[in-house]
């Protein structure tokens, strides 16, 4: 194999290292920002359980007004029964009392269903507390368990990163960047096997004579459709053969 393709192989394994260490470092941030995520949720429902408990509150202060006003003009309307003079006039009398005691039984009903509904809300309420403050507590441990984890990590990383710049070293600085710019551009995969004639980074064949000579491992090409570096190494069974 190619002194140069060797070393930028072995660049490459760091490099894969440093990006799998890279996942390693999102996966703990991912499931503690779910966890936050999710208690933000909850002290959502717990904002939208005491504002409806307060729009359902100002009902019940209406048709508590409501009723206190109906009230009133029941007991004007018995009072006034005894100073009519005609049947008429006594009938009228009658059915607006009768319907005034309606509407105040009504909104009597409505008001206790009101009540209970609150009561309800107010259990609900009391509940997401309870599991906010739970929850709470459960993500400042998991805060400091994955804070822990992530240093372990990046001691890890670090590690290969230390690696990584020696390695670039043995790389001359005009390969190195191409090396970089195709691992930018091309799913971090800058330097690719070649079997069977095909491209192992873009899965297209590459030209007979290109890998005929591919195959000598003296110079350094370039795959015609993805553009990465090609080398090629036959895979490990047909070394032993």
């Amino acid at each position: 194999m190619n002194e140069e393709i060797a070393e930028l192989t072995l660049l490459q394994a760091i490099d894969h290292q440093i990006d799998g260490i890279d996942s390693e470092i999102q996966e703990e941030q991912n499931a503690l920002d779910g966890k936050s995520s999710d208690l933000t949720d909850r002290e959502n429902t717990i904002a939208e359980l005491s504002s409806k408990i307060e729009v359902i509150e100002q009902e019940r202060r209406t048709l508590e007004a409501e009723v206190a006003d109906e009230m009133v003009h029941v007991k004007e309307r018995q009072a006034k029964m005894m100073q009519v003079q005609t049947g008429r006039e006594q009938t009228a009398l009658l059915k607006e009392i009768e319907d005034g005691k309606k509407s105040v039984k009504e909104k009597e009903e409505k008001t206790v269903a009101i009540m209970e509904e609150v009561e309800q809300l107010t259990s609900e309420i009391e509940e997401n507390k309870n599991l906010f403050k739970g929850e709470t507590e459960l993500l400042q441990e998991e805060t400091a368990k994955v804070k822990k984890a992530i240093t372990a990590i990046n001691k890890r990383k670090k590690t290969q990163e230390n690696k990584r710049t020696k390695q670039a070293k043995a790389l001359k600085a005009p390969l190195l960047r191409k090396y970089d710019k195709l691992r930018k551009h091309r799913n971090g995969l800058g330097v690719v096997n070649v079997l069977d004639g095909v491209c192992q980074g873009c899965f297209m064949a590459i030209p007979p004579q290109q890998y005929n000579l591919l195959l000598r491992g003296d110079k350094l090409f370039d795959c015609p459709t993805c553009q990465r570096i090609m080398y090629h190494e036959a895979p490990a069974e047909e070394t032993k053969k």
